[in-house]
């Protein structure tokens, strides 16, 4: 059996999140969009699939691989503009000898604007309503694959490779991704997503927000009903945006590694609460407020 998977292209409620990653690449509870769709379709029969990307699809051809990993033999389209499900469907679905060879409709040409099984609830209408559609998705993203997540209890998934602190406390529901640090006395959750190598620092609090990976939390600091990814900060619920310019508060590990703390995989330690600064006294915007003697970031 066949389909058509068409990746979407730029979306212009969501500008930030196509900054460093095409939307069906986007980091998401561990995957990305491309991934959770290829196995949900593997699963309904599929075993030729089309992905058809028009923005940066190398990134996506990377992110996929050769479809082994499902079963499934993947082609890879490279258009300068995201068609249609008509258009698509005309270029390379429209033999009716074959027509028994392609899964049934909507399997047949998918957008990939929602998560599998999640058609009313859109991913790029706005940030909210891709907040909201990951909070659904996060029971459902353990899927049988996902041999390096656990279930801790009840709405806590983490990776065997995490480092979560004894004395860090865990709000469900969140989802901790694979080699995340998190340090002393930090509060994880209600509704905290964070991907992969994200580090939270000693004292620090994510309440219903998305950390993203590589992302250094600094102690201290409160990250609310935001995504977070380097030194972007956005809240998704009004849509603002700043860069955060203090790399002890929100930093990119990828531009400040000696802010990596020492992991069985031998990362340099260098811990960010070793490096003594003085108590914060200033108000970025509406972005920074005072939480338990550091700042709080909300988009």
């Amino acid at each position: 059996m066949k389909t058509i998977l068409i990746c979407p292209a730029l979306r212009p409620s969501v500008p930030q999140l196509s900054e460093s990653f095409p939307l069906a690449a986007y980091p998401m509870l561990g995957e990305c969009l491309v991934n959770f769709w290829l196995e949900h379709v593997a699963a309904l029969g599929a075993q030729e699939i089309i992905v058809i990307a028009a923005d940066r699809p190398e990134r996506v051809r990377l992110a996929v691989g050769d479809g082994r990993r499902w079963g499934v033999r993947v082609e890879f389209v490279a258009l300068e503009t995201e068609p249609t499900v008509e258009e698509a469907a005309a270029m390379y679905a429209h033999d009716p000898v074959e027509a028994g060879a392609w899964l049934p409709a909507p399997h047949r040409v998918i957008v990939m604007n929602h998560l599998p099984g999640c058609d009313d609830r859109p991913l790029f209408d706005s940030y909210a309503s891709w907040f909201v559609a990951l909070q659904m998705w996060m029971p459902r993203a353990l899927t049988p694959a996902r041999v390096r997540m656990l279930e801790l209890r009840p709405g806590v998934w983490a990776g065997s490779g995490a480092s979560i602190s004894a004395s860090a406390q865990l709000h469900p529901p969140c989802w901790i991704g694979d080699h995340v640090t998190i340090e002393a006395d930090s509060v994880i959750g209600p509704g905290a997503i964070l991907e992969e190598h994200a580090v939270i620092g000693a004292g620090a609090r994510i309440t219903e927000s998305v950390i993203g990976p590589n992302t250094f939390v600094g102690r201290l600091t409160a990250v609310a009903q935001s995504l977070a990814a380097g030194n972007l900060l956005v809240n998704w619920q009004s849509g603002s945006a700043l860069r955060v310019p203090d790399s002890f508060l929100l930093c990119s590990l990828i531009d400040m590694p000696s802010l990596v703390p020492e992991t069985a995989l031998g990362r340099v330690a260098v811990k960010l609460t070793r490096t003594a600064f003085k108590p914060l006294r200033f108000v970025l915007g509406f972005f920074f407020r005072p939480n338990r003697g550091g700042p709080k970031l909300s988009g």
